[in-house]
């Protein structure tokens, strides 16, 4: 399939409190967040016309904004009605939805002292992000970066800076023939995958890494707490990489990957099975309204 080019696309995107032509959303090449990654974003998923989650989403943004030292202009509601009205635009009802907020052009230095704060709300048709069959289970490669301190990086926040060596790690892994790679924190332990939190099922348990130096996701979340409604023990704890071998199971969980089965991590196999599936079915229930396993 022929990928239709970002830059060059029919539709309409939100910016700075208007709707425009979707080619007419450009920047200055030397705007701030460009050169330093003073940008904040976010991702959502809206499925028969509502955005999963829409306030969380939302609220995360301006929290991850006020990290990097900037504060959004505009409410957490006016926010949330631009992105119905940029899903509305553009004719979709079930689509990915992406606001983004970043420092301007008026000043270009370390310092972003005069820079204005941009907003822009863009949407658009985006199927499963591995591909159909999301119970199959993907490839993962180990990564050779690690996600940073929380002492060294704002780490709670979902800022564009953090996601390099997330764009390096899974354009690795799919040199390797993967769909992924797995990311280590500073310690050696397990934190995520690129884009994705992730989950391992050990001893018949739900274990998933206590997120101290990664985004505590959205989905991550709400799959937590379908697991407990289904009387699925739910463990948050540090993972070791030597403990990746002992799981039965393992699955990725974000608004982009929702609920996706992995059948290897480097040298380890595993074998999607029940739990999986019926945190995807659960999850694919409240998001959908139906019990879909593909996507």
């Amino acid at each position: 399939m022929t990928m239709i080019p970002f830059d060059d696309r029919d539709g309409w995107i939100w910016w700075n409190g208007s709707l425009i032509p979707w080619r007419d959303a450009r920047l200055h090449v030397l705007s701030h967040g460009l050169h330093y990654a003073s940008a904040v974003f976010e991702g959502e998923r809206s499925y028969h016309g509502n955005i999963f989650r829409l306030r969380d989403h939302t609220d995360r943004l301006l929290a991850s904004a006020r990290m990097l030292g900037f504060e959004i202009p505009w409410s957490a509601a006016v926010i949330d009605a631009a992105c119905e009205t940029v899903l509305r635009a553009n004719g979709l009802t079930d689509g990915y939805v992406r606001p983004i907020a970043w420092r301007g052009a008026e000043a270009l230095g370390v310092s972003p002292a005069g820079t204005s704060v941009q907003l822009a709300i863009a949407a658009w048709a985006w199927p499963s992000y591995y591909g159909a069959d999301r119970m199959q289970g993907i490839r993962m490669a180990e990564a050779a970066w690690r996600r940073p301190a929380p002492d060294t990086a704002p780490t709670a926040a979902k800022c564009t800076s953090l996601y390099a060596i997330g764009t390096l790690s899974k354009q690795r892994a799919e040199a390797e023939g993967c769909a992924d790679a797995l990311m280590l924190d500073w310690r050696g332990r397990v934190a995520e995958a690129t884009g994705a939190n992730v989950f391992f099922v050990m001893d018949g348990a739900l274990h998933t890494p206590t997120p101290d130096g990664f985004l505590d996701g959205i989905t991550r979340r709400t799959v937590m707490a379908l697991a407990r409604e289904r009387q699925i023990t739910v463990v948050e704890r540090p993972i070791e990489a030597a403990e990746i071998g002992g799981a039965t199971e393992v699955f990725l969980a974000g608004t982009a990957a929702e609920v996706t089965a992995v059948r290897e991590i480097g040298p380890h196999r595993f074998t999607p099975g029940r739990i999986t599936e019926a945190l995807m079915r659960g999850y694919d229930s409240l998001t959908r309204g139906a019990p879909a396993v593909s996507s």
